[in-house]
């Protein structure tokens, strides 16, 4: 068991919704007590009509920045191959100290992955390649954008914390163990316990104490047992997707209570 506290991920997903419910929608959730909030880096809708309404990731996390004031907040997550490293850089940088406002600390999570939904490269004008490639160019990325931080002047207001989704268990996994503060996937509580498994020969290769690490999952479709299980191998981070065009707050009300009753 872990001793770090228990903390609720929403991700509003920016689908379905025009703007001003999307931004009723996150503070609505802050005022609730979620820990932090997501939405996710695509350009079209995951679900529901292909051609919904939708809106941009980036631009819209630097919104959030003056919009809250106690959350955390990123992508869940950022697409590495939609734009140049030490572009990302920058702009994690920047949505940083926006978002530190008058406390001098930033609330940003720099949530990244390898990018899978082939429509956004096809109409974007992104090559697509393989898996292998797009991990192996997330691998290249983070070095670069970790450099870019030590350069940028300011410098983040603090150690950006990078967030690395994925199940990957010879590329992804090693990224994680060489890079991450969060691992994020879907693994059920069986198959996570096999994947730690993993991070940590991994960790032990580039030579990283991965309990470092905080562990992510999911709880779409999932009920308080399965929660527990979760728990019990280690996840503290628990991340619950929510949609337009009517942003319904039922489950999130639902998990802040499994939330606080696990604290304590």
């Amino acid at each position: 068991m872990t001793t770090r506290p228990i903390r609720l991920g929403v991700q509003v997903q920016p689908q379905h919704a025009d703007y001003p419910t999307i931004r009723a929608a996150v503070q609505e959730l802050e005022q609730l007590g979620v820990d932090i909030l997501f939405n996710w880096d695509h350009f079209f809708p995951l679900s529901g009509e292909p051609d919904g309404l939708h809106f941009e990731a980036w631009t819209e996390l630097a919104s959030w920045a003056e919009l809250t004031s106690r959350v955390e907040f990123g992508s869940l997550v950022n697409c590495n191959s939609y734009r140049n490293p030490d572009l990302q850089a920058d702009m994690a940088r920047t949505i940083d100290h926006i978002s530190a406002g008058d406390t001098g600390t930033g609330r940003f999570i720099f949530g990244t992955g390898s990018g899978w939904f082939e429509r956004d490269y096809d109409e974007y004008g992104y090559e697509f390649g393989t898996v292998g490639q797009r991990l192996d160019a997330l691998a290249e990325a983070l070095p670069r954008i970790e450099q870019r931080w030590a350069k940028l002047n300011p410098a983040p207001t603090r150690k950006i914390p990078v967030m690395i989704g994925g199940g990957g268990e010879k590329k992804t996994l090693r990224i994680v163990a060489q890079h991450a503060d969060i691992w994020h996937s879907f693994a059920a509580p069986d198959d996570l316990e096999r994947k730690l498994g993993i991070l940590a020969e991994h960790g032990a290769a580039v030579g990283r104490d991965v309990s470092q690490i905080e562990i992510s999952n999911e709880l779409r479709g999932r009920s308080e047992t399965d929660a527990d299980a979760l728990l019990a191998h280690g996840v503290t981070l628990f991340t619950l997707g929510i949609t337009g065009p009517d942003y319904d707050f039922s489950e999130v009300k639902r998990w802040i209570a499994w939330r606080d009753a696990q604290n304590g």
